[in-house]
This record gives C-alpha cells, structure tokens and sequence, in this order.
C-alpha cells in the first residue's frame, strides 16, 4: 500500500512540484490549500507524512503544527521561504521534525520525506534492538510502547524528540556531534543547521531535567556535543 502524504501548500505551483515529483517516488499525495480542516484530515492514522507551508491563509503553520502536534506521532516537515533561526526554533518548538527552506531541490525535498518516514517506521516498529526499558536517573524509557515516564508521571514527545532520547539513552557517557546525532536521528546528512538539535535537545531538557537551565541528564561538552550522564554508582541506564 502506498504511503499517503498531505500537502498543505497555498502556492498552486510549488504544490504541483511536491505532488509531482513524491508521486513519482511511489506515494500517494492530497493537498490542501489551508489548513482549515488540519485536525480532521490527520485524524484516524489517514496519512503518513504531513508536509506544511508555514505562511498560509487565515491560519499559519506554526498554529496549524501546534493544533494537530499532540494528536498524532506521523513526521511533520515545514517547507518555507522564511529561514532565520527564530522562524526555525518557533517551528521546532511547536513540533516540527524538519526544516526545508524555499527555493529546494525537489530531489532533496524526497530524500527528505523519505527518511522521515523510514525513521518514523523504525520508531514504531517495536523491533528487538529498540525492545529494552532503559531507566535513566528517574527517567523510565520504553522503546517498544513509545512511552516516557519521569517518575510516575507520562511525559509526552514528537517523534524526532523520541528517537534523539532514546538514542542517547541506548548510548550512555559518549559524546555525539550535532552533525552525527543529526544523521543518526534525520537519516540524511547534515546540513549545517545547528538550531536542529539544540532546539530538540533544549525541548527535551524541559522534560526531563529537575533544571532544565542547568541539565544534568544530557550535557553540552562545549566544541564537541551532548553526552546522556550515567553515575557510575549503578543508578543510570539499565536494559530491563
């Protein structure tokens, strides 16, 4: 069965580029010209990919992402003219799992969905390599289920949000480089944005760290990366 993609795009002609050029890398494409019915059409696991214009009518992608964001796991890629930092951290912070920035490679644009959707279908897989509950400091992480708890409480995250903890969880007291986390994470090569990751990093310490101003759980090591700290005590990762 194809894979099914929505396209909410107010230029007929950059729309007709996406359809295009995804329809011949095999999915299956709608499209909308607002995003008025955003919330029923992600609705009931209908498509596998949103991909949103950030400057719409009436409604704009940043409020289109957040309203849906909560409501379904699937990728969400923000394909936009408006490329400053600050548009990009907004559109990260809201939920987004990947930039592209107008004018674009079409050819990029696909290689773009299509590790979006290969991650995402490896997330949720369940498969045996990611089967473990990992525990970190008072954190329990369950790969399988897609589920994070602090304590007793649920915590609750995007899906790129997801996958960079559970890497990091899986590979405690190493240091990774944004450009490494994100090709690991992405599954496209990097592509010199370091608000990518420092924006997921930041939003997943907001959940996770007692202070997410100063994080003891995932580390900057300056010039290098993030580190997730296991105590050498016995009260870090474990697989159970």
């Amino acid at each position: 069965m194809k894979k099914r993609i929505l396209i909410v795009e107010d230029d007929a002609d950059i729309s007709m580029i996406e359809e295009a050029y995804l329809s011949m890398a095999g999915y299956e494409t709608v499209v909308r010209r607002d995003a008025r019915t955003i919330e029923q059409d992600v609705a009931g696991g209908r498509f596998d990919l949103l991909l949103l214009d950030l400057m719409l009518p009436g409604r704009n992608g940043y409020e289109a992402l957040k309203a849906v964001r909560d409501k379904t796991g699937i990728p969400m890629i923000l394909v936009t003219a408006r490329t400053e930092s600050t548009d990009k951290i907004l559109g990260f912070n809201v939920g987004a799992d990947d930039y592209i920035a107008k004018p674009f490679d079409p050819a990029v644009l696909v290689a773009r969905v299509n590790a979006a959707i290969r991650q995402y279908e490896r997330l949720s897989s369940g498969n045996e390599e990611k089967s473990h509950i990992l525990k970190v400091a008072d954190l329990t992480i369950d790969p399988a289920g897609w589920k994070v708890w602090k304590g007793e409480k649920e915590l609750h995250f995007p899906t790129k949000e997801f996958e960079l903890l559970r890497f990091l969880a899986s590979n405690p007291n190493i240091v990774f480089s944004k450009e490494q986390l994100y090709e690991k994470i992405w599954g496209v090569d990097y592509m010199s944005d370091s608000a990518t990751i420092m924006v997921h990093v930041n939003r997943i310490r907001e959940k996770i760290e007692d202070d997410a101003r100063n994080p003891k759980i995932i580390e900057t090591v300056r010039g290098a990366g993030y580190r997730l700290n296991v105590r050498k005590d016995g009260s870090g990762t474990k697989s159970g």
